[in-house]
């Protein structure tokens, strides 16, 4: 017998910022069959209740009455780089994170779910010779301004849990976004996520038991094991032929070139063992969104050297 979800008048409040992104949007989509769910950003759409900058006089104040957890997801990100000033990135990234930390206190917000990236491990995750196994024991070391402003937000945060303010639960979530579908398909095996699994993880850490701050590394499932990163860096074609052979002859029926190396792998194994959340997206669906003609997934591209950041 399936569970009745609860009463519009029971259902427990969420605010989502950054809910007019696509993986801010995945999320409050996700959550709005189960809560009551608003959404806050600076661009206005159909997810977003509330229009405005983290810094927007009474915006928080207003977008947090009676809500018990906060979804994080606005940022600027790796995109931005080139184009915005280093205290562009503090402002948003940092100080709009302190303010809304802040004004989540004051309200009495009971928990605060921060999307980070996989990118603030920077330079630890391609170790030379070798493929990086990327998990949350792994310490960052984050190279752009991006990277230090995410690895910043967490650490105010963390400190604010515990001292006794709103609990936390980190994810460090992979590649999020539409690229060619060979580097899709491949990335999903151990570097990349599926938009929809993303918001999935975001609702298990919701209500996740368990210490005032914990970290989690959200990524696709890998068939990879810690043991293969030395032949992942010499000769990932034959690790892809014994670990995901499916992969591998759709890439052949194809004609797609396979890799030469593989340099990192993000393994989300403590995700599904705390948060009993496993991703659902694999290779698989990337080729099926491909011949949908889904605008998630893009042309492949073989002039691609494999080498994306």
């Amino acid at each position: 017998m399936s569970t009745p979800s609860p009463s519009p008048a029971t259902k427990k409040k969420v605010l989502v910022t950054g809910s007019s992104g696509r993986v801010g949007r995945a999320i409050h989509i996700r959550l709005s069959s189960r809560f009551d769910v608003s959404g806050l950003d600076r661009q206005p759409s159909s997810t977003a209740a509330w229009v405005g900058e983290l810094d927007s006089p009474g915006l928080l104040e207003w977008a947090l009455q009676d809500v018990d957890t906060v979804v994080h997801t606005a940022a600027l990100h790796a995109p931005h780089v080139p184009h915005l000033s280093e205290a562009e990135f503090r402002r948003v990234n940092v100080d709009g994170t302190r303010r809304l930390l802040d004004a989540a206190t004051a309200a009495g917000v009971r928990r605060i779910v921060f999307t980070s990236t996989t990118a603030l491990y920077g330079d630890a995750a391609t170790p030379p010779g070798c493929a990086g196994w990327v998990d949350e024991a792994l310490p960052p070391e984050p190279r752009t301004i991006y990277h230090r402003t995410k690895l910043e937000a967490e650490a105010l945060l963390r400190e604010a849990a515990l001292a006794g303010g709103p609990s936390l639960r980190i994810l460090r979530m992979s590649r999020c976004f539409p690229e060619p579908a060979n580097v899709m398909a491949l990335f999903r095996l151990h570097r990349g996520v599926d938009a929809r699994d993303v918001a999935a993880a975001h609702e298990a850490a919701m209500e996740h038991d368990g210490p005032p701050c914990a970290t989690f590394v959200i990524s696709g499932a890998t068939p990879f094991v810690v043991e293969d990163v030395d032949a992942l860096w010499h000769d990932a074609p034959t690790v892809l032929a014994r670990r995901a052979p499916s992969l591998v002859a759709a890439f052949a029926a194809r004609g797609w070139r396979l890799p030469a190396r593989i340099d990192r792998v993000y393994n989300p194994e403590a995700a599904g063992r705390e948060l009993g959340w496993y991703p659902r997206y694999g290779p698989g669906e990337v080729l099926a969104m491909l011949v949908a003609g889904s605008g998630e997934v893009l042309p492949p591209d073989e002039s691609l050297a494999w080498s994306a950041d």
